[in-house]
């Protein structure tokens, strides 16, 4: 089996994995309060089919960066719209983070004997790994990531009216970071991202993590 195959084959399902698992959480709980969009749209489910973007999914093996297909919600139907679409948008992190805890505890009581077989634990690590880096990047408030959603839900009205009439710009603002990242190597999001992946990586796993 050659390098790539297996590298791709370890990292493959994790991706998809935690990609569905993310955009099923924000389609359940929208379902969930009242808003039967996603489930008009056959969104409220685990089937990978569903969630995938095929230029996202593509990007994230090229140039590890993507997305899933963004789950439509219509505010008009919650009951609370504020603290409604704040559960919303955190469901998708908080999903990737209980996974991880789950993935990553299953490591730490049965890691040594899952060494034996070595696709299932680097596919294990990996699942860990990717649903860290993946509720850590979508809590950054910069749109379109939830972590945006979940400040304007939070900041006072005129402040969130304001941080949301600029979303515009921000989301060019997250893509000129990301462009910074791969073409002038500067790393602006490491940071936010590695610095509690490896923390609670560590934690979870009781293996270090190197990034």
């Amino acid at each position: 089996m050659s390098s790539v195959f297996y590298e791709f084959l370890i990292f493959a399902i994790p991706i998809i994995g935690a990609l569905t698992l993310h955009e099923f959480a924000h389609a359940w709980v929208a379902d969930r309060l009242g808003d039967p969009t996603p489930r008009s749209l056959g969104r409220v489910t685990l089937n990978p089919i569903a969630h995938m973007d095929p230029i996202g999914t593509l990007l994230i093996f090229l140039v590890h960066f993507g997305w899933g297909k963004r789950v439509p919600v219509d505010p008009s139907y919650l009951r609370q719209p504020r603290r409604d679409m704040l559960l919303i948008a955190a469901a998708g992190p908080f999903s990737n983070l209980a996974s991880a805890l789950i993935f990553g505890l299953t490591l730490r009581f049965i890691g040594t004997e899952l060494s034996n077989y070595l696709i299932a634990f680097h596919i294990l690590k990996a699942a860990v790994l990717i649903n860290l880096v993946l509720a850590f990047f979508n809590l950054i408030p910069l749109p379109p990531l939830d972590g945006s959603k979940i400040l304007a839900c939070i900041l006072p009205t005129p402040a969130s009216r304001w941080y949301q009439a600029q979303w515009q710009y921000l989301s060019w603002g997250l893509l000129a970071i990301i462009a910074l990242q791969h073409l002038a190597d500067i790393n602006i999001l490491g940071p936010l991202i590695h610095t509690p992946t490896g923390l609670l990586f560590q934690l979870f796993t009781g293996f270090n993590l190197r990034l």
